[in-house]
């Protein structure tokens, strides 16, 4: 069984926004703050402990939520400035990889906190990226890479992956989807059912023919209005008129679309707008899905 936790669904400058006054940067509703997008990704080869009930997105932001233990393999999906934090709120112990889309700083500026994960499981984190994100990592974080490296530094081992390649982590079978971020190339992940693919803009149809069969779909929807760099709701749904899943989420969203008790209802059945701490439990043999 897999179990899906979105650490955030925010842009890139996330929700609330600074300096906005707009009906949902002031909500309430703890499903319009949005921290930057990412998602955990849980393996569980027996049935996993339940979290506790009041384990609810109403709950305040800052709460502590301490993760059961027993997931055989987990992973995340980028690692952005609130990365953190994010690692906090779920309680995470043990990380066995980090999986980047691109190299925007919404979803790398958070690697230097994996010195926690280095010193608990006395190892190198892997990190699994494209050629080029893997030269934007290096070169942010060129001290975690120095010959002779500062003590304390992040400990990295950044692993290339090729866009055309499938490849396992962790005992996750991960099959890269390409897509561009306006001019970026940016690379989102299949895993057996499910799909996570953020800041696409546009997608070719021999990317789309990968995610035949996917039950689960997570995909970026800006907003309602076009965006030069992004999926707007209508894009987003076409995408998932494609694809077909049982079940859609969308994330990757800015202020501009709107308070979540509002937008949410006006969306097709399947689709859902994801909110910060969701979790999903995603069941049957994903292991044959790829086959």
């Amino acid at each position: 069984m897999l179990r899906l936790t979105f650490l955030g669904t925010g842009t890139s400058q996330g929700v609330p926004m600074i300096g906005c006054n707009c009906e949902v940067c002031r909500s309430h509703d703890s499903r319009d703050k949005r921290l930057r997008s990412s998602v955990m990704i849980e393996r569980f080869d027996s049935a996993p402990e339940k979290r506790p009930a009041d384990k609810l997105p109403q709950q305040p932001a800052h709460a502590m939520y301490p993760r059961p233990v027993g997931a055989d393999a987990r992973i995340v999906i980028d690692a952005g400035p609130d990365f953190r934090y994010q690692m906090l709120r779920e309680g995470v112990k043990t990380l066995d990889a980090i999986l980047l889309t691109h190299e925007h700083k919404d979803h790398i500026a958070g690697i230097d906190d994996i010195r926690a994960f280095n010193y608990f499981e006395g190892r190198a984190v892997p990190i699994y990226a494209t050629e080029r994100v893997g030269r934007a990592v290096r070169k942010d974080f060129d001290y975690a890479f120095a010959e002779n490296r500062y003590p304390g530094a992040p400990e990295i081992d950044l692993r290339t992956i090729r866009q055309n390649e499938p490849f396992d982590v962790a005992g996750f079978h991960v099959i890269p989807i390409s897509g561009r971020h306006y001019l970026l190339p940016v690379t989102g992940y299949r895993i057996g059912p499910l799909a996570y693919l953020t800041d696409f803009k546009t997608i070719e149809e021999s990317e789309v023919e990968k995610l035949a069969g996917v039950e689960v779909l997570v995909v970026n929807a800006l907003r309602f209005a076009p965006h030069y760099s992004h999926f707007n709701v209508a894009e987003a749904l076409e995408l998932i008129r494609r694809v077909a899943p049982r079940e859609a989420y969308l994330t990757h969203m800015s202020h501009d679309i709107g308070l979540q008790a509002v937008t949410e209802p006006t969306l097709p059945p399947h689709v859902h707008m994801a909110c910060d701490t969701l979790e999903l439990e995603i069941n049957d043999g994903y292991e044959n899905t790829e086959r």
